[in-house]
C-alpha cells in the first residue's frame, strides 16, 4: 500500500510519500493552497493518483493542551471531502511536526530560504512517520 501525507496550510500544503506501513517517507513538492477545501481536495486527490497512492494521511494539528482548534477542524473538513471522492484517509496528530522539520532543517545547514521551501514536506514525512510508528503499536 503506497501514502501520501499531507500537512495542510492556508498557504502551502506539504506532501510526502511512503510505500508500505514498514517504508520510509519521500518528500515531494508542496502545492499552493487555493483557500477552498473542496478544491485543495481535488488537487491533493491528483496528486494522490499521480503518486499511485492507495489512502492519504492528514496532518491533525492538536493544541498543546489536546484538544482540537480551529485548524483541525478544518483538517477534518478536509479529509472528509477526499474521502468522499473514494480513498481511505487516515487523520494523525501532527502536533509540533513543523517546529521539528524546522529543527531538522537548521541541523542540516540549509540557509532560511530554502529551509522555507522544504518545511512542509518535511513536515508531511514526519507526519508518515507518527502514522507508520502508531501502525506497529497496534
Amino acid at each position: 500500500m503506497r501514502f501520501l501525507g499531507v500537512d495542510f496550510g492556508f498557504k502551502r500544503i506539504g506532501l510526502a510519500v511512503m510505500d508500505g506501513e514498514a517504508g520510509l517517507p519521500a518528500p515531494r513538492n508542496p502545492l499552493a493552497a487555493s483557500g477552498k477545501l473542496k478544491t485543495d481536495a481535488n488537487v491533493i486527490d491528483q496528486q494522490a493518483k499521480r503518486e499511485q497512492a492507495d489512502a492519504i494521511v492528514v496532518g491533525l494539528p492538536i493544541e498543546p493542551n489536546g484538544e482540537e482548534g480551529r485548524m483541525a477542524r478544518i483538517c477534518r473538513q478536509l479529509a472528509g471531502h477526499l474521502e468522499e471522492l473514494g480513498r481511505p484517509v487516515y487523520l494523525v496528530d501532527e502536533r509540533l511536526t513543523s517546529a521539528e522539520a524546522e529543527r531538522t532543517l537548521l541541523d542540516s545547514g540549509l540557509k532560511g530560504s530554502e529551509r522555507r521551501k522544504r518545511r512542509d514536506a518535511e513536515a508531511a514525512c514526519l507526519i508518515l512517520e507518527r502514522y507508520r510508528d502508531a501502525q506497529k503499536t497496534q
